[in-house]
């Protein structure tokens, strides 16, 4: 059965310009992580087994594995004056759809550990950025270059 129109465009814009990267990390839980996952963040379930779970996280794979006990990290790194996370990952997103995550874990009632907002001002680097976690502790960033070309520039910000 051929993809509807819908289906097909939601296929695309899923499709990295880049290979997709592959990410495996510890939760505490994986039910909850595809609660998460799954439903707060919309990222499209893969494979699964009673010990771990794929998603789909905007055209890249990112595996949640089941670690008992798991406690995430806290270490902090200063940057651009926010106290950053570290380790997190994430996507650099195009500003709109920055913007409807933004919406739809604000909705959710997600805790932003740093929330939306503009850094780098008038730099090359000038991006939208927020961190939170998941229910284990995991760090995120979702970032949205004010200008995409400038996503890989090369420059000391300092």
């Amino acid at each position: 059965m051929a993809p509807q129109d819908g289906e097909q465009q939601q296929e695309q814009q899923q499709q990295p310009s880049l290979p997709p990267f592959h990410l495996a990390f510890p939760v505490r839980d994986v039910e909850e992580a595809r609660a998460f996952y799954g439903g707060v963040l919309g990222c499209p379930e893969g494979r699964s087994a009673a010990t771990w779970v794929d998603f789909n996280l905007f055209g890249h794979q990112i595996v949640a594995h089941l670690v008992r006990g798991y406690s995430a990290s806290s270490v902090q790194n200063a940057v651009d004056g926010d106290a950053v996370p570290v380790p997190h990952f994430g996507a650099a997103l195009p500003v709109d759809q920055f913007r409807a995550l933004a919406a739809r874990l604000a909705a959710a009632r997600v805790e932003f550990e740093i929330e939306p907002h503009l850094r780098f001002e008038g730099k090359p680097g000038e991006q939208w950025t927020m961190f939170f976690r998941d229910p284990s502790g995991n760090a995120l960033e979702f970032k949205a270059m004010t200008n995409p070309a400038n996503l890989f520039a090369k420059y000391r910000v300092d």
